[in-house]
Formats: structure tokens, C-alpha cells, sequence
């Protein structure tokens, strides 16, 4: 890995990213070993309630013209008392997902539900702005949020709201589920992403008094630490992380319940699967420069505040990423097989990629474990995904570094039952610009690359290079393709 003639300035930031990539890499060991060191200290109820509290289900909806009927029979039979259960219909769309709204609210009011719809003259503060707007007319002390592509469990509620008789608990969030993960590649890839994230990142930080998030949905809040935290703000991408963070620095206490899984759909294109990743890091970024001083000032314990500095800098991991892909040449490719070089390699591939496969990989065997083992061979398209998009989720650390805005893009959902069809004749397409072009100069580079290695019968370098030349190809190659069917079909592109 060490080039011929390479300048000091280029060998320093080379190390540099390394050294960084590997410090991400060695903290998801870290997190692996405080899951299974907590993972059977799993919470209780303190109490149960003698009367069971009011309570407000919130369903943020924009455009959701192929998903709002299956929420609202969903949520029809959640199982509580219906004189407990307030549901509110935050409906900012502008097209016929309106009649459906008004024409399933009827249904309900019919059945004997509470239910309100509530709309805006403008969408201000977008998701934010609806559950505030909400917020101040709901009647709950409790609030369940649920995304128009979940499906909430019957049991959801009376699962959950018990250990809210523990005063200190400000907000409870349940597992996803993925209702489509065997959809295509790209589904199955994201399933496995975010299993890892929701099974040990959440536990572990959970159950050890760390900072974690609420997810956006499903997850249940008590109202007064929504308004002590000072409400849903929306000068960042991602709310939901930002009103967490302010919520447990004024003292509230999260739970996670990994038993209780809440069913959703996952972005079935590319584009709506890198809308929502450039959404989630620019937040996160945005959210680490709006909070991370406020969270050092703190009397929290250091060891605390070194978690949090972790969790809201990771996605800095792709600017890493991106960086690396740029340092590397061709001549720089080989990696030693014997001497000191072969001990740097290896020190490098264990703190950099080896820990994003073991991390995914124990996610798999605790969730599933009787078929955990035939993911092995499906991980280097994971790994392959995660690289794909890393040139797209840089660009958004580097918007949210440099205050750039950037529209509100939501991540459009299509009813798992018309998944088959979307691609050709849906009504929503996610936001999309110039940026596979980029994508696909990368890939064509990692070709060289690896045309390269090949010719320099460099073997070893091999998987590596072929990771990143089929990730950018894959993510750009689908990027255009999907783009070239929305312009054929007259298909609009929805924020």
C-alpha cells in the first residue's frame, strides 16, 4: 500500500484518514462488546397503570397516496381502549391522499375512534412542523409516532406504555421490522444496515445510560419531555435525533425494546435509499455542530460525552471514505505479504473493514439465529452498498459543514403490494440530480484500479479494489437506469 515516490504531504494524509477510519472501526468493536456484555439485562416495567393514560397516535403524512389506507387499518387495531386513544392525522398532501384521509377518518369515527385531521395552509418545518403542530392540540400525555410505511403491532401500546410508570422515562422505541427485506438486493442490503444499527447500536448504548435516538417512528414519547426539551425543531434534517439529544440532556431516560418489533417498508430504488442516507448524515451532521457544545458544557461523565461525540461525528466515516478513494493511485495498491508492511496491512484491514462485517454479522446471528449463516456470502454486496454511497453521504457532511441548504427530500413509499410495479408507472419518484455521473467516474477509476492490480499479478489487492469498483458501478449503473425509466414514463419528482 505504500507508493513509490509519494510526497510527505500525500503520506500524511493518507495515515490521517486511515487513523480515523480505523478509530470508527475499533468504536463498533466497542459497541459490539457492551451488546453482549448487557444483552440479557433486558428492561422491565417498574409498574403497571391501575388506569391506563390517554394516549396520541400522530401520523405525519405527505403524498402517501399507496400506503395511508394500510396505516390507518393498522392502527384501527391497535389494542386499547378506544376512549384512551386519540388518533391524529397530520396531513400536509397535496394530492388525493387527502380524500383518502377524510374518507378513512370517516370510517373510523364511525367505529368509534377519536380522530382528528389536522392541515397546514403551508408545510413549514416539514415533519417537524406537522408533529408540533399536533402536539399542541393533542390530548394524550403519551405520543405514539408512526411514519405512513409502518405497520404498528396490536400489542404495541400495551407493551410499551407501562414503563412510563417510571417517571424518568421520557421516550420508549421499538424495533423495525422490514416487511419487504426479501424484495431485491438492495432491500435485503438495507435490512442487514439497519438491523445492525437497531439491534446493537440501540441496545447497547440503552442499557448502558449512553445517549441514543429516537428513530424518527415507532417509539413512544411522554409529551412533557417533547415541550421541556423545547419542542420539535426543524433547523436541522433530522429531528428526531436533535429532540433526542435535548430531551436527555434535560434529564429524561430512554429505553429500547429490541422485542418489540414495528414492521415497515424499505425504499424499494436507489434513489429514494440515497435520499434518505443523505438526509439522515447531513442531519446528523448538522445536529453534532448544533449540539455537540452543548453537550461538553454538561455535567455528564466524560465517558458519556465521549459516546456522544462518537455517535453524532460517525458519519464523517464516509468524508473519510471518500477522502481514502481519492488518495489511492494504482501504483499504490499492492498490499505487503510479508515484513512490517504486512503487519500495517493487516493492523489496517482489521480496524477498517474487518469490524463493519463483524458488526453486521453478529446483528444477523442474534436476530436469526437459525439462518444467519447464508448471509455470509451476500456480505461483500453490504460492504460493496455501504462504499456505493459513500461519495453521495460525503457530499452531504460537507453541505451540513458548510451550511449549504438543501431541500427536504422524504423518502417516497409505494405499498409493498405495488413494489412490482413501481418502477414503471408510480406517481412519486425521490429527488435526484448530476451525482451518479460522479458515482460512475469512481467506479470507471476502481476499474483501472483493478485492471492494475491484475496486470501487476497483485492478487491480494484484489477483493478490495473489486469491492469499490462493483459498489459505485452498482449504486450509479441503478441511479441512471432508474432515472432514464422516470423521464420514459413522465414520472414527477416529489420533495
Amino acid at each position: 500500500m505504500h507508493g513509490n515516490g509519494g510526497t510527505l504531504l500525500w503520506t500524511t494524509c493518507y495515515f490521517i484518514v486511515l487513523f480515523g477510519m480505523s478509530l470508527y472501526g475499533i468504536h463498533r468493536y466497542f459497541i459490539i462488546f457492551l451488546y453482549f456484555r448487557n444483552r440479557h439485562r433486558a428492561p422491565q416495567p417498574p409498574l403497571r397503570f391501575s388506569q391506563l393514560p390517554m394516549v396520541t397516535v400522530q401520523l405525519p403524512i405527505y403524498n402517501e397516496v399507496y400506503v395511508i389506507e394500510r396505516l390507518l387499518a393498522a392502527v384501527s387495531q391497535i389494542d386499547y381502549p378506544r376512549e384512551k386513544l386519540e388518533i391524529q392525522i397530520l396531513d400536509d398532501s397535496t394530492d388525493e391522499t387527502t380524500e383518502i384521509a377524510d374518507r378513512e377518518a370517516a370510517r373510523l369515527r364511525h367505529a368509534g375512534f377519536q380522530v382528528e385531521i389536522l392541515r397546514r395552509r403551508n408545510r413549514i418545518g416539514f415533519k417537524a412542523g406537522a408533529l408540533n403542530h399536533g402536539l399542541r392540540q393533542a390530548k394524550g400525555e403519551f405520543c405514539l409516532i408512526l411514519d405512513a410505511d409502518f405497520i404498528p403491532p396490536p400489542h404495541i401500546l400495551q407493551e410499551t406504555v407501562h414503563y412510563f410508570t417510571d417517571p424518568a422515562i421520557g421516550m420508549i422505541q421499538t424495533r423495525w421490522g422490514h416487511i419487504n427485506r426479501s424484495y431485491s438486493w438492495l432491500t435485503r442490503a438495507q435490512a442487514i444496515l439497519l438491523d445492525g444499527h437497531l439491534l446493537l447500536e440501540q441496545t447497547a448504548r440503552s442499557r448502558t445510560g449512553r445517549f441514543f435516538n429516537f428513530n424518527g417512528t415507532a417509539g413512544l414519547w411522554r409529551r412533557s419531555s417533547i415541550e421541556q426539551a423545547g419542542g420539535w425543531q426543524h433547523d436541522t434534517l433530522t429531528e428526531d435525533l436533535d429532540l433526542s439529544y435535548r430531551a436527555q440532556l434535560n434529564g429524561a431516560k430512554f429505553l429500547f425494546l429490541s422485542n418489540i418489533v414495528t414492521p415497515a417498508e424499505l425504499p424499494v430504488d436507489m434513489s429514494g435509499f440515497k435520499s434518505q442516507q443523505h438526509r439522515w448524515t447531513k442531519g446528523s451532521i448538522q445536529t453534532c455542530k448544533k449540539l455537540l457544545p452543548l453537550i461538553w458544557k454538561s455535567r455528564l461523565p466524560w465517558w458519556i460525552k465521549a459516546e456522544a461525540v462518537v455517535h453524532l461525528t460517525s458519519n464523517f466515516a464516509y468524508l473519510l471514505l471518500a477522502f481514502l478513494c481519492i488518495l489511492l493511485h494504482p501504483s499504490d495498491t499492492k498490499i505487503a505479504t510479508d515484513g512490517p508492511g504486512a503487519l500495517i496491512d493487516l493492523a489496517i484491514f482489521a480496524a477498517t473493514t474487518l469490524p463493519v462485517a463483524v458488526f453486521y454479522l453478529c446483528a444477523q446471528r442474534e436476530l436469526y439465529p437459525k439462518d444467519w449463516k447464508r448471509e455470509i456470502l451476500f456480505f461483500p454486496f453490504v460492504l460493496a452498498l455501504g462504499i456505493g454511497v459513500s461519495i453521495s453521504n460525503a457530499r452531504a457532511v460537507l453541505e451540513a459543514v458548510f451550511n449549504h441548504e438543501s431541500p427536504f427530500a422524504r423518502t417516497p413509499k409505494y405499498g409493498f403490494a405495488l413494489a412490482d410495479r413501481f418502477r414503471k408507472k408510480n406517481r412519486y419518484a425521490s429527488f435526484c440530480d448530476a451525482f451518479p455521473i460522479v458515482e460512475l467516474l469512481f467506479a470507471i477509476y476502481f476499474t483501472y484500479f483493478v485492471v492494475t492490480a491484475l496486470g501487476n499479478r497483485e492478487f491480494l489487492s484484489l477483493p478490495f479494489l473489486i469491492l469499490f469498483q462493483i459498489g459505485f458501478a452498482y449504486v450509479a449503473l441503478t441511479s441512471l437506469r432508474e432515472r432514464g425509466e422516470r423521464r420514459h414514463f413522465g414520472v414527477r419528482d416529489v420533495l
